[in-house]
């Protein structure tokens, strides 16, 4: 762009949302660099709108100029998705300014907030009022609701709850020709042609920005018990998931597996934490029940699955929480482990999905292939069992040089892993979404006519190719 006609450009802007929300100049490294600090672009200039209204303006300034826009949240995506490229060219569209809870309708069960509430703040407002918004993550002290329908988040919830998509009820979203479609009905029957908002949601800001959504609450529980269990396997693991189906029904809401070496980290890097066990078993799980009859009902429903668990040999040793604050050190356990890896230094991840039964064979067939590949690789598998999600990543060798590694082996270990989660049928993204890390792999793992739909949604909605360019998608 021309400079005479980009100054006229942020001049447009900043008649839109006022020259404070107009930023060009100074560290804008929060807007700039990933949450991983994998790679960081440079904008033209990050634009903080503070209604739709001027969402929609920005669009059209945008479409009028021929300026991209990378829609953002809390920056905290694992894939390289809200952050501009290197060009200088990119507009980031930041909505956290955005944050208010708009209304809450008890009697609907719904909760109508902007795009750039954080997720923690939500789930504070709901409960205040005696309600549960159950999406919960490691990152909901920053992530947004923008950003967790965008990406389509899982979280620790999921067995019960499902992911974002099943918590969304209606969207409010600028187009990318700067239009405003209004669907914050909150209604859970609507069949009234194509269900736009599922076209949005797991988009990655690609056809549109969200810029509202209507959720769903649920009445708080009368108790909510946490357990922690040492395995000896992860078929045991998957044996234990099953009777806790059985046993606890729909008050199964969350149930993790723990690697030992994942849990060292955590050990390593955050050694205030008390992890119940010393570390001798190969796993360990963190399972959740919620009740609303009782504490008493709910204990013994926990008590009796690991009495049987313990009998058949699926379960080692288990503790019970017995306070929230126990509780939630135990559930800080496995969010820590993210963090750890962090700190443990660079790491190749991979977010992936399998069938819960096949789990175990993928996880022993892999392993090995890895370790005769890449000696000395260290394996730091964790994540949602209960729903198929494994984070299974891989840390550099001890002493190793880590960026070394990642440059020269990142793509091979990529290659070795998603080979692998094809041949048992499973999904190169579970969670994180695609951004621009997957964007190649995705092209070489979705079938030919599913990318064919895909890009012809693109084409007929962003027709310039303005939002989020080269994400998810190749050109």
């Amino acid at each position: 762009m021309p400079p005479i006609a980009q100054d006229t450009f942020l001049h447009t802007l900043r008649a839109i949302v006022g020259d404070a929300h107009v930023l060009t100049e100074g560290d804008l490294s929060a807007w700039e660099l990933d949450w991983r600090k994998r790679q960081r672009g440079k904008a033209l200039a990050v634009v903080r709108p503070a209604t739709t209204e001027e969402v929609a303006a920005v669009i059209k300034a945008c479409v009028a100029s021929g300026i991209s826009v990378v829609p953002q949240g809390g920056n905290t995506g694992m894939v390289v998705g809200s952050t501009p490229d290197a060009s200088g060219t990119q507009l980031v569209l930041s909505l956290t300014r955005m944050n208010k809870i708009r209304t809450l309708d008890a009697a609907n069960l719904t909760v109508t907030v902007e795009a750039g509430c954080v997720l923690q703040t939500l789930q504070q407002a709901c409960e205040a009022q005696g309600f549960l918004f159950p999406l919960s993550l490691a990152a909901e002290g920053s992530c947004t609701i923008g950003g967790n329908l965008g990406t389509n988040a899982g979280g620790t919830q999921v067995v019960r709850y499902g992911n974002t998509r099943e918590l969304c009820l209606g969207l409010e979203v600028v187009t990318a020709q700067g239009e405003i479609w209004s669907g914050l009905t909150g209604l859970r029957k609507d069949n009234t042609g194509y269900d736009l908002r599922h076209l949005f949601i797991g988009s990655e800001g690609t056809l549109g920005v969200i810029t509202a959504a209507t959720m769903k609450m649920v009445p708080m529980p009368a108790a909510m018990l946490t357990a922690f269990a040492s395995v000896p396997s992860l078929d045991a693991a998957v044996e234990l998931l099953g009777l806790a189906h059985k046993t606890l029904s729909a008050g199964l809401t969350g149930f993790e597996v723990m690697g030992d070496f994942a849990l060292s980290l955590v050990r390593k890097h955050f050694p205030q934490q008390h992890i119940p066990f010393d570390g001798e078993d190969p796993y360990c799980v963190v399972l959740e029940v919620s009740d609303h009859d009782s504490e008493a009902h709910a204990r013994t429903l926990l008590e009796t699955l690991l009495e049987e668990a313990l009998q058949d040999g699926c379960v080692l040793d288990a503790v019970v929480a017995e306070s929230l604050a126990q509780a939630r050190a135990l559930w800080h356990i496995r969010e820590s482990i993210p963090l750890a890896q962090a700190q443990e230094g660079l790491n190749i991840k991979h977010d992936i999905s399998i069938a819960v039964s096949r789990i175990p064979d993928f996880v022993r067939e892999t392993d090995a292939q890895i370790a005769q590949a890449f000696p000395g690789a260290r394996m730091v598998a964790y994540g949602h069992l209960g729903d198929g999600n494994l984070h299974y990543n891989v840390q550099a060798p001890e002493g190793s040089d880590a960026e070394a590694f990642l440059r020269d082996q990142e793509k091979p270990m990529n290659a070795l892993v998603y080979d692998q989660v094809d041949r048992y049928n499973g999904s190169i993204s579970a969670e994180h979404g695609i951004g621009s890390l997957k964007r190649e792999k995705l092209a070489e793992h979705k079938s030919p006519v599913a990318l064919g739909l895909m890009r012809s949604i693109k084409q007929a909605l962003d027709p310039q190719n303005l939002m989020n360019p080269g994400r998810m998608l190749k050109p």
